[in-house]
Parts: C-alpha cells; structure tokens; sequence
C-alpha cells in the first residue's frame, strides 16, 4: 500500500501525451509567431507606418475570426501568421513614439518584465497542474468591462482612466495566461493554433499595458 500510493498520485499529476503534445506545438508556434511579429514590427517603425484606427479593427478581429474558422485546417497555420504579423505592424508606430521620446529604456523594461509574467505564470500553471476553471467567468465579465471602458476612453481621453485600464489589462492578461496554460495542461484546449492566438493576444496586450504604465510613471 504504502509503495502504490505515491506511483497512483503520481499517475494522476502526470501530464497527458496528447496534452503534452498540444503544449510542446503551441510553444512553438508561439515563438515563430512572436519571432515574425518582431520582424513585421521593426519593419513598421523603420518605415513609419501608420494603421488607421478603422483598418486596425477590422484587421484584428477580422483576421482573429478567421484564425477561429480556420484553426483546424491546415490554413490556420497561415492565418495566425497573418493575424500575429498585423498585430506586430500596429507595434511599430507605438514603439516609435517611446523611442522618439528618448524612452527606449522603458520599452526594454517592459518587454523585460513581460518574458519574465508569461514565463513565471507559465512554470506555475505547469508545475501546479491546477485547474483554472473558475476563472473562466471571471475573464468574460473583466474582458467586457475592459472593452467598455477601452471605447469610452475614446471619447473621454481621461488619463487617469487610461492608467485604470492598462492596469486592468495587466491583471486581465496575467490571469488568461494562467487560464489559457492549465486548459493546454489539463486537457481542455486541444487545438495549439486556438491556444496560440490566445496567449499571443495575452502577451501582447500585457507588454503594452505594461509599457504604458512604465511610460505614464516616467512621464
């Protein structure tokens, strides 16, 4: 009995093969996509693009919708390029604007304490193994309350509202990271391409909360 228990506890803490795998693939699609969204990026701050707020929009969630429809085929694959490649193009003019003001330290900063979120809250979802379900509610209401308050702001142009939101998203991202790895771990995120666009949506929403509240502090 005493020689069962520990193998039968351990069995049960084991990582499936078929989550193992969806794991090792969305990691690695995960470092091609931020690979090729730092390229896209750095071509849009040496060229000065510019996106419309409109194009933006449509861009992201147009191509979002289509990385969904297609993440079970083999066009997924191009999709979610497409998607994290545009993504990395609205980075350019952002990246432009700190470095144009002499803030190149503070975009260093929070990339820094970005790699350092995702891969601490990553080695705490896979060590623990635990299960994040319970968030599930919590991220939905949070998510469109964030929208809400991303929308008003348009119009309002509030600073202090804007460091309210970049907080929330910081939180926000944080805990879609936690939820997003323990869905891969334990078994209730089959697909890598879903789980990639949802981490890589996470990372890049909390580097420029980050960024901004590091700017906002220094400002």
């Amino acid at each position: 009995m005493r020689y069962d228990a520990p193998i039968s506890h351990s069995a049960s803490n084991a990582i499936s093969e078929s989550a193992q795998k969806v794991l090792r693939n969305t990691y690695m699609l995960l470092g091609m996509t931020l690979a090729f969204s730092a390229l896209t990026a750095y071509f849009s701050l040496v060229s000065g693009l510019r996106l419309n707020i409109i194009v933006f929009i449509v861009g992201v969630y147009g191509l979002m919708f289509l990385t969904h429809k297609l993440a079970d085929s083999a066009w997924g694959l191009l999709s979610v390029f497409a998607f994290t490649g545009f993504m990395g193009l609205s980075l350019g003019p952002i990246l432009a604007m700190y470095l144009g003001a002499g803030m190149g330290n503070i975009v260093v900063s929070a990339l820094s304490m970005t790699a350092f979120v995702f891969f601490g809250l990553s080695a705490f979802a896979l060590i623990t193994k635990k299960d994040f379900d319970f968030m599930g509610k919590f991220l939905m209401v949070g998510g469109l309350v964030l929208m809400a308050g991303v929308i008003a702001n348009l119009f309002l142009n509030l600073t202090g509202l804007h460091l309210a939101i970049s907080a929330g998203f910081v939180i926000f991202s944080s805990a879609m990271i936690l939820f997003q790895t323990g869905q891969i771990v334990n078994g209730g995120e089959t697909n890598y391409i879903r789980a990639t666009v949802t981490l890589f949506v996470s990372i890049y929403n909390l580097f420029l909360s980050l960024l901004a509240l590091l700017g906002m502090s220094n400002d």
